[in-house]
């Protein structure tokens, strides 16, 4: 489950999230994403009497808000993608950069994907935002490893 801090709740966050931040789509969802920025050398923010909004959060933990409409379905189909959704973002949560804001937007497809399928959409979505390292690069014997062999083998 998704702890209290890591919930986006204030419709102000979602919309700075989904204006300001980066987007990528994918077939069942798109998510949005605003990283926290350190504000200039030598300027500080002025003091607010509201809470902090999403910007300026740097040492914050990572947060996260979903957006599920009623285009996916009613009401119970509704829930079981938020739900599914809430479990694996939760668990990718801590991979992201600190201070990282992330908005899940379900599109009507979501509501036929299993599990597996929306968390393949959440990572490939996550590696073209540039917030998880993409996989591809990192495994043994892939194509963008170094050889040292010059030659062909034999």
């Amino acid at each position: 489950m998704l702890p209290p801090a890591a919930r986006l709740r204030r419709s102000e966050d979602f919309r700075e999230v989904m204006r300001r931040g980066s987007r990528a789509g994918r077939r069942r969802l798109v998510v949005h994403a605003l990283q926290a920025r350190d504000p200039p050398a030598g300027h500080s923010p002025p003091p607010s009497t509201e809470t902090q909004g999403v910007a300026d959060l740097s040492g914050a933990p990572s947060r996260a808000g979903f957006v599920v409409s009623k285009a996916v379905g009613n009401s119970v189909v509704r829930h079981r993608v938020s739900r599914r959704l809430r479990h694996l973002v939760a668990a990718r949560l801590g991979t992201v950069p600190p201070a990282t804001a992330l908005v899940i937007r379900a599109l009507p497809s979501a509501a036929t994907a299993s599990s597996a399928e929306l968390g393949a959409d959440i990572d490939a979505a996550l590696v073209r935002l540039r917030l998880l390292p993409d996989r591809r690069t990192d495994r043994p014997g892939s194509d963008h490893t170094d050889h040292d062999n010059d030659g062909p083998a034999v």
